[in-house]
């Protein structure tokens, strides 16, 4: 693979989300990082960027706080 050719983030929204098209965020794991962006924003939106032990850290969190 080109180190300059970017790698293809295969997105996933939650089951919970409605396809109605409201507030929704979609997550891809990428090799490096985890990218969460706006549903709505999916062309050249912008996207934040975790690392793979700050994202696990964070789901980790919601599984404690009963969300």
């Amino acid at each position: 693979m080109n180190a300059e050719q970017p790698t293809r983030l295969d997105w996933f929204k939650s089951t919970y989300s409605s396809g109605e098209g409201g507030a929704c965020v979609e997550v891809a794991a990428g090799r490096t990082a985890v990218r969460v962006r706006d549903s709505k924003e999916r062309g050249a939106g912008p996207q934040l960027a975790f690392t793979q032990d700050a994202w696990a850290g964070f789901v980790a969190d919601l599984g404690r706080d009963g969300f």
